[in-house]
């Protein structure tokens, strides 16, 4: 199969299109851009810089991707975004390049769904099964693990951590790392508790989400320091792979703050 180019397209010389690649009338296609087999750019699209797209995504009128990041250090560098496969990318949606600064390179991860106006910012590394929901917005330099969900108009701050399978609640600003699993919601965002309908969703067994909830409360409970009730933590739940996920986040990076639960006064 052949790409098909409509013929008020623009595809530079230089591009890269996999076979069954449809391009659709007024998108414009940079001479850096890959497209995989199968994917289909609707209309009226950009995608431009050194962007690659995997195979079978599906991009949606007026998207812009592979835009120069919005950094004020940026002076043109033959900086990356690199999508995956059968993404589907609506309306007005934005994803940047990276900066060098940055480690050169935005990343998005294969099975997602970005919604209308939604924004990846430059730096960011974003994982499977990721949606960002209307006008959700990632600040440069976020870590999104696999099936995270970031509700209509939230925001995520430059730098934020946010675990695998977690929530984010509609008009949240979150400005501190997310457990995985975690349920974060408010302005600014704090921990609700575990993302417990997505889990079921999941199919995570009664018997873990259990043990997870259990773990919660102890990790999050008011009687002693927080490092002793993360070492109590580990020692009570050293079997659960998904405890010692939380735990491994946690720890992994001590110079960010993390969201906590609202404490009642």
């Amino acid at each position: 199969m052949t790409a098909q180019i409509h013929p008020n397209a623009i595809v530079a010389d230089g591009a890269v299109l996999g076979d069954g690649v449809v391009v659709g009338p007024f998108c414009t296609v940079g001479p850096n851009v890959r497209l995989g087999a199968g994917t289909r750019l609707v209309s009226h699209i950009v995608v431009d810089g050194h962007t690659e797209l995997g195979e079978e995504n599906t991009v949606y009128p007026f998207a812009m991707l592979g835009g120069p990041p919005q950094h004020t250090a940026y002076k043109g560098e033959p900086t990356k975004l690199v999508i995956g496969d059968r993404n589907t990318i609506r309306e007005h949606a934005t994803m940047n390049i990276g900066t060098v600064n940055g480690g050169g390179l935005t990343s998005v991860g294969s099975d997602g769904f970005y919604m209308i106006e939604s924004h990846v910012g430059h730096d960011c590394r974003v994982g499977d099964h990721v949606i960002l929901t209307k006008q959700a917005t990632l600040g440069g330099h976020c870590q999104i693990g696999d099936f995270v969900i970031v509700g209509g108009l939230a925001a995520v701050h430059q730098y934020t951590r946010v675990g695998r399978h977690a929530m984010i609640g509609g008009l949240a600003a979150v400005v501190k790392d997310v457990i995985p699993y975690g349920s974060v919601w408010g302005n600014h965002a704090h921990l609700e508790g575990l993302n417990l309908v997505g889990l079921k969703r999941r199919g995570f067994s009664r018997e873990t989400i259990n043990t997870m909830r259990a773990a919660y409360r102890m990790l999050f409970a008011d009687e002693g320091t927080f490092q002793e009730r993360l070492d109590d933590t580990v020692e009570t739940y050293a079997s659960s792979d998904e405890v010692r996920e939380i735990i491994d986040f946690i720890r992994a990076d001590g110079s960010r703050p993390l969201c906590l639960p609202e404490r009642e006064v």
